[in-house]
């Protein structure tokens, strides 16, 4: 389904081409304007330790080193000291609960421990990385989603905590962290991987019980976007942590290699990426921000750390291009909104089922200025300008 001709003219009205570098500075000023307290990034209505706030602390992070300006790393470490407490002990968080969601704020506090040298958020590291010890696992060795997910590998997850998990190992010498963080790589490409389209699937389930698996493979029945975008996300990421000389780093570089050749034929004449990845004239599909943002940045980062050939820098440009033209759009106090975001994708659940349906992907609800895409947006345009700097 094609974006309505009044939302087009709309955002067509705000297209103005801006570079990456003005960009990703208006963007993130726009997002502490609308949220002037990093809870409340992704719309959050209290105080919480969610993956959200994590992408999009991540993403201001990011700006402080790429910038210089100190007020972006204010803004993350506010919100860091009120959510861990002097024991390390973190707001609202349950071990018990075996959530990878949880860990991934956990990110931001090595920038945070790094510059204050405060012990807590240290203890704040040390609590998250004993979850993980415990996580409980599949039998090949890939840690449940949740809990709640029980036997349940989602594409979400990666991005959730092997990053954190790697960095925690580079930064306190403890390898095996390392490893253990690529073997999630592994086994979770070995499961979800389409050979016939270069995608991987959402989820697998081991044990087949989940009506949304298939019973002989286990996988999950679609391609949806943005569960994509978190693992290229991942997969780009996690090799900042991952020895030059390590044994499977060469395995992660081909992974990301293959999305670089697929996702192209994937990509709309603006530049976008859709809802469901590999439909895109399907009734009722339809553009999406988040999955585009991560691809853009995925690609940009990939191009610009070596790992895929430069000439893949065109379609993170066309990604951008696409997201000015289409989905971005400059309000009236000058800010600027990023629309037609998801603002929630899963599978199973004790609610309203999620059966990973085509139809159950594109009626999942939509809302402007979701972090899930607002983050990686920031980062995907600085991955862009470091790319047009080397150019000059």
């Amino acid at each position: 389904m094609k974006l309505k001709l009044s939302v087009i003219a709309m955002c067509m009205a705000c297209a103005t081409t801006l570079s990456a570098q003005k960009m990703s500075v208006e963007f993130a000023d726009s997002e502490m304007k609308r949220f002037p307290e990093a809870w409340q990034l992704d719309h959050g209505k209290r105080l919480f330790f969610g993956y959200a706030q994590g992408v999009g602390c991540c993403a201001m992070l990011d700006m402080w080193h790429y910038t210089g300006d100190r007020k972006y790393y204010d803004y993350v470490a506010q919100w860091a000291d009120t959510i861990v407490n002097e024991k390390g002990e973190i707001y609202l968080y349950e071990m018990a609960d075996y959530n990878l969601d949880f860990i991934n704020s956990g990110k931001v506090l090595f920038d945070i421990y790094a510059e204050t040298k405060d012990v807590r958020y240290k203890k704040a590291m040390d609590l998250l990385a004993r979850q993980l010890a415990r996580q409980p696992r599949t039998h090949e060795g890939a840690f449940w989603h949740k809990l709640i997910y029980p036997f349940q590998i989602w594409l979400d997850g990666l991005y959730m905590a092997s990053p954190f998990l790697a960095q925690y190992g580079a930064t306190f010498d403890k390898p095996e962290l390392i490893d253990d963080a690529v073997k999630q790589f592994l086994i979770c490409a070995r499961r979800t991987y389409d050979s016939r389209t270069g995608l991987y699937y959402h989820a697998f389930d081991e044990s087949r019980n989940q009506r949304w698996s298939d019973p002989v493979t286990g996988r999950s029945p679609n391609f949806w976007g943005r569960s994509i975008g978190w693992w290229f996300m991942a997969l780009v990421d996690v090799l900042d942590y991952v020895p030059e000389n390590h044994p499977h780093r060469a395995d992660l570089i081909t992974m990301i290699k293959g999305l670089a050749i697929s996702l192209p034929e994937y990509q709309d004449k603006d530049g976008l990426w859709y809802q469901v990845l590999d439909q895109i004239e399907r009734e009722g599909n339809f553009p999406e921000a988040s999955v585009t943002s991560m691809f853009m940045y995925a690609i940009a980062k990939a191009v610009n750390m070596g790992y895929i050939d430069e000439s893949y820098i065109e379609v993170s440009q066309k990604a951008y291009k696409g997201l000015q033209k289409v989905l971005l759009k400059k309000e009236k106090d000058k800010t600027w909104t990023l629309t037609r975001c998801c603002a929630v994708g899963g599978l199973g659940g004790s609610g309203k089922y999620r059966d990973g349906s085509f139809n159950y992907y594109v009626n999942e609800r939509m809302r402007d200025n979701d972090a899930k895409a607002t983050g990686p947006f920031i980062m995907g345009c600085i991955e862009l300008e470091k790319y047009a700097a080397r150019r000059k």
